[in-house]
């Protein structure tokens, strides 16, 4: 195993920054004594929801610019300052799709693509779900789908599917909760 004590920063550059994230380098000392620039980009924290309402899950069906491909994927969103994951998911949920959930409860917390990325994740399961107002953001054209529980992962498993859809669903049926 690596010691951290091995390596020694030298420097840390943010090179740019968007509405999106900060894009830089650290410049590090390696164990071996040399030098190598490291580059990252830092996001804020996401949180993805996992939620059943009459033995169905919530996905939300929207185009991803970045991929140029049209997914199935869970609900999910940027936590904002002061907001706890469990908070941050039941208010996405109920922007994206329209249900106010009476719990929600945090399965995992964990750094995301660490080789290149700053950027934690939580994923949270919700639960009692009552219908609501949804709110979409400006920048948000999504349509609300439903999944049987049972078809879920497989669902999930279909390209063009992402990490966090994955892992989400992987996670609640780990936890016997699909």
């Amino acid at each position: 195993m690596s010691d951290p004590d091995e390596w020694t920063l030298q420097e840390s550059v943010a090179e740019y920054e968007t509405g999106w994230y900060t894009g830089g380098y650290d410049l590090l000392t390696q164990p071996d004594g040399s030098e190598k620039r490291y580059y990252w980009a830092e996001l804020p924290d996401a949180v993805v929801v996992v939620a059943v309402v009459d033995d169905q899950v919530l996905f939300v069906e929207q185009y991803r610019p970045a991929i140029r491909e049209t997914q199935l994927e869970l609900p999910a969103g940027i936590v904002e300052d002061g907001e706890s994951y469990t908070t941050a998911g039941a208010r996405e949920l109920r922007e994206e799709t329209g249900f106010d959930p009476a719990g929600v409860s945090l399965l995992q917390e964990f750094w995301c693509s660490t080789g290149v990325l700053r950027h934690r994740r939580g994923i949270v399961f919700a639960e009692g779900l009552e219908p609501a107002e949804r709110e979409l953001d400006s920048n948000e054209f999504l349509t609300v789908r439903t999944v049987p529980v049972d078809e879920a992962l497989d669902r999930a498993r279909a390209p063009p599917t992402n990490d966090a859809t994955v892992e989400g669903v992987l996670l609640a049926k780990e936890e016997g909760l699909l």
